[in-house]
């Protein structure tokens, strides 16, 4: 049973994950390949404030998230004058930017030693300590986000961004402001990565920089582009699919070291098939051309 709790907690924290990416890539067309970093930076920001300052969960969180927010606006302005590979390029930097820096700022961060010991959440005066109370707050976390997610992206502010995606020209003819829609998907989607960061570190209760690199970045953006992009169920079904994965080479006992490379070839595989024959994922809208 607690084995089963895990896979559904992380299931929980990556859907957030990969539905905020999906703003980005999804609604706005912009390939990004920092959103680990926004997900780092909620975490540590959310840890440090309930470490350092004495903070409950909650209001350390909502600072993480506000913090991520400046954060993402200050690289948002220089970054969304790039067009195409030029912007991929950008947001890598700045990835790499992240992990640099919370590999060695050991003063605040603990560098690669980590930051152990986290303190349980307390929520109304609830510490959730076990795994079914975990559970219970990562599917309600996720399923508030997914609400607000779907009546923003369902808004004439989500049907804006798809215009800006198929056509920018034609966007700004029809009086829309493009680059200001782009700065605010960017902006969003880096506030919702903020909470998976403040969960995952809650549950693990120990954050180091190895969790928040590119290739966190680029699993991220693998599970929507299998999933799917432009709407709600397809970095739902890419999330499921991708965290079950490893679970299914373990029960077929295949040692740990051939795992993970035969993983990794699952992931190359079933990505060129997709871009081949399905360029927008199993359940998605937008194709990735």
């Amino acid at each position: 049973m607690n084995y089963l709790l895990h896979i559904l907690i992380m299931i929980n924290i990556y859907a957030i994950l990969t539905l905020s990416l999906n703003i980005v890539v999804g609604y706005s067309g912009l390939l990004s390949l920092c959103q680990a970093a926004f997900y780092g930076i909620g975490a540590y920001i959310t840890t440090l404030l309930m470490m350092k300052a004495g903070m409950a969960f909650l209001p350390a969180m909502g600072l993480a998230i506000i913090g991520v927010i400046l954060l993402s606006y200050l690289i948002a302005l220089p970054s969304l004058r790039l067009k195409g590979d030029y912007f991929v390029l950008a947001t890598l930097g700045f990835q790499i930017i992240i992990f640099v820096i919370l590999y060695n700022w050991v003063s605040v961060t603990r560098g690669p030693y980590g930051i152990p010991g986290i303190p349980n959440p307390e929520i109304f005066g609830l510490t959730i300590n076990n795994l079914p109370g975990y559970f219970i707050f990562s599917l309600i976390l996720a399923l508030i986000c997914g609400f607000l997610m779907s009546l923003l992206l369902h808004s004439p502010f989500g049907r804006a961004l798809k215009t800006v995606r198929e056509d920018e020209l034609a966007a700004a003819a029809l009086g829309k402001n493009v680059p200001r829609l782009k700065t605010q998907a960017f902006v969003i989607g880096a506030a919702f990565a903020a909470v998976p960061g403040a969960l995952f570190a809650m549950y693990f209760r120990y954050i180091d920089p190895t969790s928040f690199t590119l290739m966190e970045s680029i699993f991220i953006l693998s599970i929507i582009i299998i999933g799917g992009t432009g709407n709600i169920k397809g970095p739902i079904a890419g999330s499921i699919f991708l965290v079950l994965l490893p679970e299914v080479l373990r029960f077929l006992q295949i040692p740990d070291a051939i795992a993970a490379n035969m993983r990794q070839i699952i992931y190359g595989l079933t990505l060129v098939v997709l871009l081949q024959h399905r360029p927008q994922g199993l359940f998605g809208e937008y194709r990735f051309e």
